[in-house]
């Protein structure tokens, strides 16, 4: 279920968050901010969903003889190459998340941090995160601080548990996990 190349770390909340469920170990734009911000639940289902339904029309749309059409296919190209240049010219604004090491389950995440947080076990925040690479809008997630660590290079390793989800933010983000596991299996086939 998780990548065999990722990190070994024994703590208490790493199994908390990751054992017996499916989990991604990636680099992503994220960062956590401590505190009982709001969250508009229906947006980040909605932007989830939407990613969802691009993601997996693209290898489901074909024409009658099942191949894409080259005129869509030169579409989505240049579709693809606005939304490269849109997400360049927001990074460049300077209101871009950080890109951090972190693993992800449906249970909740656990952030690779330079210095530490600071914040208490049972604490309340929000971890923003770009889910994307291709489209340059991040989602905030409510979580529960339940540890915080040394790394042991310098750096601190910090478990938040997802809090109060909702049925239908908790399944469309199962689903966005499971299509970016399933994204980097067949990445993984690709280089052997």
């Amino acid at each position: 279920m998780n990548d065999p190349a990722a990190p070994l770390i024994h703590h208490p909340a790493e199994s908390e968050l990751f054992d017996e469920t499916l989990s991604c170990d990636l680099d992503l734009p994220a960062d956590f901010v401590r505190g009982n911000g709001g969250v508009r639940s229906s947006v980040t289902e909605h932007l989830l969903r939407s990613i969802a339904l691009v993601e997996d029309s693209r290898g489901e749309d074909k024409d009658d003889r099942g191949e894409t059409s080259v005129s869509q296919q030169r579409i989505e190209a240049k579709l693809d190459l606005v939304l490269v240049l849109m997400g360049r010219l927001v990074r460049q604004q300077g209101d871009a998340l950080p890109l951090r090491p972190l693993r992800w389950s449906r249970r909740g995440i656990r952030l690779q941090l330079g210095p530490r947080s600071g914040a208490a076990p049972g604490s309340q925040g929000l971890v923003s995160l770009q889910p994307s690479d291709w489209l340059p809008d991040h989602v905030d997630l409510p979580v529960q601080v339940l540890a915080e660590a040394a790394d042991g290079a310098g750096g601190h390793y910090l478990w938040l548990r997802f809090a109060d989800l909702g049925d239908g933010l908790e399944m469309a983000l199962e689903r966005h996990l499971f299509r970016v596991h399933r994204r980097q299996i067949a990445d993984a086939r690709r280089l052997r």
